[in-house]
């Protein structure tokens, strides 16, 4: 480790490390210019580009080196396949991170191996962001690199501005080029890129290069030789390069002159030459996203560039004009002559590295046939609609979750600021966007065609947006068209056209279509039977991937090794769709997705490409993915853009949409795997990681604005036209929650499972991953060892091959920390699952760091500063290095402290004007200033079962209101699907962890007003205490009476002790005691954990053996914290009461009453409001309840009482001091909103007491959204833990009205034929037809074949039945894992398996035959 010194002349700033910072190559001491870059990738173009003669080059993104150095091999026509001159022109290299260990097919060497070689420095370990906006606030500066011991006043400034660089770099004598070409290019080398020379001799040029001196004169014998004459690009003041002027102005300044095409440093002496003046730029623009308007057509471009001076385009003499300008900062970035064929561009249209949208330039240079005025796009002009219907997506669930809320409520946003009234259909009652303020009609009703058309004939909207809805909205959309109702009312599909999303949905068409320009899917077939797919997949060859066309997430596909397995697959696929894709397999390939941009007029940019972790056959909806990718080079890169590029041009999509390819991981053979013609959870995400609003611009381009006249709403200067430049990593880690299911099979493949997902961002890799792992599961530490710990079964666990029989599990990642820590190599680990080497060998020094940590485990004070440090820098928690408190006061005394950084969507090229935040320790300083006081609200963080949307509207209801009050806000969350997660929403967004440990650090650096803990359900709850011990100002409730209602023993005792009623109860001390508790109040019991969510580890012992399984599982969730064990009643009905309350007394109160039995979890009953069966006296029984206990709770904000009734009797069950997630459905029912009336409450504001709310005389039923579809071999039973994935509520007159309409919109169907009716043992059946059948599940042996009947099976493989109603004669609550498979459990899976409606619950069979004996007449016999 050498320390170095980087001193910068123009504020005669210093860079003094507060670490080691490495040095890397040749120990050279430089003193010349310092510019930064902003490109993502092309490290090796860039350093051998002679542009950067004598300087020292800042890459802005901080993971650098990670694809290595290719060796350096000739290519085409005698050129370097892989660099753009003959050695490294920087001077000096200052990077983030540099790569150790680099992966890629290509590499040869490291970098640093390589600057060694070339004698060039590397600095590594720099804030490279706080540099950048040094530079970009100061200019370009002289600087230099000091070896310490050196005096820095011993080596002078070298200003490189006072040099030419240009004859220093150029050739010495001319050389030919392709010297069979028809067409005679002559070539200035000024600093000349061999791609330059590529692009020419590709198109059929000879390309003489001559030094930058060669005269030209045009009595001279040059002039004879060349057809045409280029100018190229170079470093420096171009005032240095007189004597290339004057030989241009021979060429150029003639009556009839050849053509001249000039490039950057060309294009500045093309200027000069015609009397034009240039000037120095403050810090020029060099980078891979500078957008460019052609002038004439407004065409935005997104071009690679390399330049410090500009041309002054007011300088340009008569019949000269500007042909490019830069979208930003409005520079000149090309000239053109009116009728003469002389141009020039100062940007890289030869990209290497970068993107190649204008390489068509070298085409248009050699034609000589283009000019100015040509190429007009013709477009009709748009007519903008006046009112705009836009679908929402439903119910949450797996594949379709609240992502879909964010991108509907920003189109919402985006066509309110256009002043177009916005109707939106929506059924899901918690999601931000059917909030009062934001759509201006919003109706609660399925999205179905019937429904939807109901609405467009009542409206009669003239624009309807289809893509922000998910697949829901999309098929609905479809058949819309089909069933010509949107023709029919006149109304008009903003953005992408029905056509090209059918393109996109149905398989053989997109194939088609994608033949048609040349490109390549997936080997691939189009089935429409289960004979089709099966001689499909024959000829295809086994592996194959089954999937269902039409379908989100995966839903109905799968890998079929063999015959039996594709038959299998292919009948329950049908079940879904109508038409099932059978491709061939690519497992193990790389998985890369890109976000692209169009508008109507083909301005069309890639916002965002994204890597996933895991290779090819575990869905990208279930697969770590990391933005931006790490192991694809330039050319990959750019590769893949482009043709992302021109497929959503070819498609016609307007609008945004997401494009997935299968990459070779050996080659740059590539597949695209599918086009998503819609907004996606990868927008989501992809929007979340750059700051780039998709969304948002979709639905400004689906009125048809041009891309290039939108605002980069980060900026609020630059163009929304460009591509951002990210200077950090982000991590997206899914969540699963398998463990809720019975029978759930956990492994994880091409078909989605997830719950909800999380975004982490951080300067390295390490640091954003073992971050995003502590988010998904807030009991993880990070990247653990222990939490599945390595066995011989380990290669079955985490491979991916085909060859094995096993496949991945929902805990994967933690069996690779464990092979890891038992000394598995990484080649090993490669083998059995392809995750690039890359992303294996950062696992690895996460690993190596724990086990240097384990020695520093009894005395982390003899931890040296650098060890600590290290690990901070690597994403360890607090908690993680040792005991939490001591590692605080330890970091706190040695000054590592993380820093604040932005998310500005531009590398700090320019200035941003928003708070878009994360926490990092590589950083020297914080990108804000922590001057305002702020109220900070804690959000939810992951959607998980039992934690969704519902309290994401909570939060930003919260965040809302304080904003009305006059309060700046602070949130802080790290979901990429939620509303709350928007940067616009709040004045700071603080996209990080929900932990003591970083809660506390943006405490300690914004010092707040106070903290609302109470609107983001159980997780802000869980660090109450530990923050309240820290003195920490907890607003609203105190976290001594949080934790008096979450510790079940204190709630209990509580209970007793104001003689409230409870079941009868017994804190949990030895398990003997227990079973003798149970034993005298009588099985079931009830096993409660404290500080838990949706019932997690909750459960209905029913015998002495359940009672000891379960409570040692409620013990391993519950460690801190008490279990105690109730008496479980029987028979009862549930009540839920949502009310808030000030200093204890009650000031509203919402009533809502369960449809099923006590013993459903709240999350998965149907509740009704105003309660519909419960009597006055009742009522106030019930009011009593929750003053009493919101007095001694002293509640101050939000809270949720769960009560039971039965035989007259009310008893309390549970008290959540916090939002529930019932909160948004009685809000909007009962016309009061219960967050902004408890967000007053808690900042102290006096309000009027509400009361008993009564409503607003509509009844709203609320139904959950199950996923179990998804979740192979899931037992469909309901208890006490919760298993919904989602909710959708509906209005109607009566309670009747609504629950038909609110189970419509989760997919159910009313039934028009045959029912099944099994009730019990199977001894009890009824068939709702004319014709008896015998139970045989399946075929018998011993039954005589002429005799046999038709079994069960057979009827629901032929989807004979309308509905299944399975009704269990066991009380609900209890869900004991059977050790065989019963007949019931296989006729509620088969029901799910070929999409049969269920029901499994008494109440709601009541209920749904009360709603449904209007509409069907039924006959019913006994068999």
């Amino acid at each position: 480790y050498l320390w170095i010194i980087v001193m910068f002349l123009s504020a005669v700033w210093t860079l003094i490390m507060t670490a080691p910072i490495h040095c890397r190559g040749s120990i050279i001491m430089y003193c010349v210019s310092s510019v930064f870059q902003t490109g993502m990738v092309g490290y090796p173009e860039a350093l051998t580009d002679p542009s950067y003669k004598s300087q020292i080059l800042t890459l802005t993104y901080p993971l650098i080196g990670n694809y290595g150095v290719p060796k350096d091999e000739d290519g085409e026509f005698g050129l370097s396949k892989w660099f753009e001159s003959s050695k490294i022109h920087a001077a000096a290299l200052i990077v983030g991170e540099l790569s150790e260990n680099p992966s890629h097919w290509s590499s040869a060497k490291s970098l640093d191996q390589w600057f060694r070689e070339q004698g060039i420095p590397g600095l590594e370990g720099v804030d490279t962001r706080s540099l950048t906006k040094k530079i970009r606030e100061k200019g370009t500066m002289l600087g230099k690199l000091v070896v310490e011991g050196t005096s820095a006043n011993d080596i002078p400034f070298d200003n490189p501005d006072t040099r030419n660089l240009v004859k220093e770099v150029s050739m010495k004598e001319p050389k030919v080029f392709n010297p069979e070409g028809t067409v005679r290019i002559t070539a200035i080398d000024c600093g000349i890129k061999y791609n330059q020379i590529r692009c020419f001799c590709q198109r059929g040029a000879r390309v003489t290069v001559v030094p930058w001196d060669y005269p030209l004169d045009s009595n001279g014998e040059a002039w004879h030789y060349f057809d045409g004459l280029f100018i190229s690009n170079g470093p420096g003041n171009p005032e240095y390069c007189k004597e290339t002027v004057e030989n241009i102005r021979n060429v150029a300044c003639v009556e009839n002159p050849k053509p001249v095409f000039g490039i950057c440093l060309g294009h500045q002496l093309l200027s000069l030459v015609i009397g034009a003046k240039t000037y120095k730029m403050k810090y020029g623009n060099r980078g891979h996203n500078q957008p460019c308007i052609h002038k004439g057509t407004n065409r935005c471009f997104i071009t690679s560039q390399n330049h410090g001076f500009a041309v002054d385009p007011n300088t340009l003499p008569e019949a000269w004009d500007v042909l490019f300008t830069n979208a930003n900062d409005k520079t000149s970035e090309g000239i053109v002559h009116n009728h003469k064929p002389l141009f020039s561009v100062q940007f890289h249209p030869e990209h290497m590295a970068g993107p190649t949208d204008l390489v068509g330039l070298f085409d248009v240079f050699l034609d000589t046939v283009k000019d100015a005025k040509e190429g007009k796009t013709g477009k009709t002009a748009f007519v903008r609609p006046r009112k705009v219907l836009v679908l929402g997506s439903g119910g949450l669930s797996i594949g379709q979750a609240g992502e879909f809320d964010y991108s509907g409520s920003q189109a919402i946003k985006a066509l309110k600021g256009e002043n177009i009234q916005t109707v939106l259909i929506n059924p899901n009652i918690a999601t931000v966007q059917t909030s009062k303020g934001l759509a201006d009609k919003v109706y609660f009703l399925p999205i179905t065609p019937e429904y939807v058309t109901q609405v467009i004939k009542n409206e009669r909207p003239d624009g309807v947006l289809l893509t922000f809805g998910g697949q829901t909205a999309l098929n609905c959309g479809v058949e819309l068209t089909k069933q010509g109702v949107l023709e029919k009312y006149k109304v008009r599909v903003l953005g992408t056209p029905v056509a090209s999303i059918e393109m996109t949905e149905d398989r053989k068409i997109f194939v088609e279509k994608m033949e048609e320009i040349n490109e390549h899917v997936a080997p691939s077939e189009a089935a429409m039977s289960v004979e089709q797919a099966v001689a499909a997949a024959e000829r295809l060859s086994y592996p194959v991937l089954v999937r269902s066309a039409f379908a989100l997430g995966g839903l109905g596909s799968g890998f079929a090794n063999n015959r039996e397995e594709m038959i299998t697959l292919v009948t329950q696929a049908f079940a879904h769709t109508s038409q099932v894709l059978v491709d061939k397999s690519l497992k193990g390939w790389k998985e890369i997705e890109y976000e692209v941009v169009r508008d109507a007029y083909d301005n069309c940019v890639t916002v965002c490409n994204m890597e996933n972790i895991d290779p090819l056959g575990i869905h990208t909806g279930e697969s770590i993915v990391v933005a931006p990718s790490q192991t694809l080079n330039d050319y990959e890169y750019n590769m893949l853009r482009n043709t992302a590029i021109k497929v959503i041009r070819h498609l016609g999509i307007v609008g945004e949409c997401n494009i997935q390819y299968a990459l070779n991981p050996e080659s740059e053979q590539y597949y695209i795997i599918e086009v998503n013609a819609r907004l996606s959870r990868s927008s989501a995400l992809a929007s979340k990681a750059t700051g780039y609003p998709l969304a948002y611009v979709a639905a400004k381009l689906g009125l048809g604005i041009p891309l290039p006249m939108l605002k980069n709403s980060v900026t609020n200067s630059t163009t929304a036209n460009f591509e951002p430049s990210l200077d950090y990593c982000v991590v997206k880690v899914p969540r699963w929650d398998l463990s809720k299911f019975l029978r759930v099979s956990t492994k994880i493949g091409s078909s989605m499972k997830s719950v909800g997902e999380v975004m982490a961002i951080g300067r390295s890799f390490e640091e954003a991953f073992q971050k995003a792992l502590r988010m998904v599961d807030e009991n993880c530490v990070g990247f653990d060892h222990t939490i599945k710990p390595v066995s011989e079964e380990v290669c079955n666990d985490v491979t991916h091959l085909p060859s094995h029989s096993h496949t991945p599990t929902d805990k994967r990642i933690f069996v690779l920390a464990a092979a890891l820590h038992a000394g598995y190599t990484v080649e090993r680990l490669y083998e059995l699952t392809k995750i690039d080497h890359w992303f294996l060998h950062k696992m690895k020094n996460i690993t190596d760091h724990e086990k240097l940590l384990e020695a520093y485990n009894r005395d982390e004070s003899a931890m040296p500063p650098e060890v600590l440090r290290k690990a901070k820098q690597l994403g360890f928690s607090d908690k993680q290095i040792a005991q939490a408190l001591a590692v605080r006061k330890l970091r706190r005394d040695w000054k590592i402290l993380p820093a604040v950084k932005q998310i500005d969507t531009v590398a700090a090229e320019w200035p941003a004007h928003t708070n878009y935040l994360y926490l990092t320790y590589h950083g020297l300083e914080s990108d804000v200033v922590f001057e305002q006081p702020h109220v900070m609200v804690i959000g939810s963080g992951v959607y998980r079962i039992g934690s969704s949307v519902e309290f994401d509207w909570c939060a930003v209801g919260c965040i809302m209101e304080l904003r009305k009050m006059g309060y700046k806000t602070i949130m802080v969350n790290y979901n990429p699907e939620t509303v709350s997660t928007d940067y616009d929403m709040c004045d700071r967004l603080y996209f990080d962890e929900i932990s003591f440990e970083v809660v506390m650090d943006i405490y300690e650096m914004e010092n707040p007003e106070g903290i609302i803990l109470s609107m983001g359900g159980q997780l802000p709850n869980n660090i109450a205490m530990s923050l309240h011990r820290q003195q920490c100002r907890i607003l609203g409730t105190s976290p001594e009476f949080i934790d008096s209602a979450e510790n079940r023993f204190k709630f209990s005792r509580m209970l007793d002790t104001i003689g409230i009623s409870q079941p009868r109860w017994k804190e949990l001390s030895d398990i003997e005691s227990a079973v003798g508790f149970c034993e005298t109040v009588g099985y079931p019991c009830l096993v409660r954990p404290s500080y838990v969510l949706s019932g997690a580890a909750m459960n209905v012992a029913y015998s002495d053996s359940d009672l000891e399984k379960y409570l040692t599982n409620a013990v391993a969730v519950s460690k801190e914290h008490p279990v105690v064990i109730s008496k479980f009643i029987q028979e009862a009905k549930e009540i839920d009461v949502d009310a808030v309350a000030c200093d204890g007394v009650v000031i509203a109160i919402a009533v809502s009453e369960h449809v099923e039995n006590a013993g459903v979890h709240s999350g998965d009953a149907t509740l009704v409001t105003p309660p519909q069966d419960i009597n006055q006296k009742t009522m106030e029984r019930i009011k009593m309840i929750v003053y009493a206990i919101g007095q001694e709770l002293q509640v101050t904000g939000p809270f949720n009482l769960q009560l039971i009734a039965k035989d007259d009797q009310l008893k309390v069950i549970e008290c959540n001091v916090r939002v529930s997630r019932s909160f948004p459905f009685v809000s909007k029912t009962l016309g009061v909103d219960l967050v902004a009336l408890a967000t007053r409450v808690i900042l102290g504001e006096e309000v009027e007491a509400v009361g008993l709310m009564k409503g607003i005389g509509i009844v709203g039923v609320k139904v959950p959204q199950f996923s179990f579809s998804r979740l192979a071999g899931a037992d469909v039973v309901l208890g006490v833990e919760m298993t919904s994935t989602g909710e959708v509520a509906c209005f109607g007159e009566n309670r009747y009205e609504a629950y038909l309409k609110a189970m419509l919109s989760t997919g159910f169907k009313i039934p028009k034929k045959n029912i099944l009716l099994t009730i019990g043992t199977y001894k009890v059946m009824a068939y709702f037809t004319v014709m008896a059948v015998d139970w045989p599940f399946e075929e018998e042996s011993d039954c005589p074949s002429k005799d046999k009947q038709r079994n069960i099976m057979d009827y629901l493989e032929e989807n004979h039945f309308d509905l299944v109603v399975n009704l269990s004669m066991r009380n609900s609550g209890g869900r004991r894992l059977s050790s065989f498979v019963t007949k019931g459990y296989r006729t509620r899976r088969m029901a799910i398996d070929y999409s049969v409606p269920l029901i499994t619950d008494i109440k709601c069979t009541k209920l749904f035959v009360q709603v449904s004996c209007d509409k069907l007449t039924l006959t019913t016999q006994q068999i």
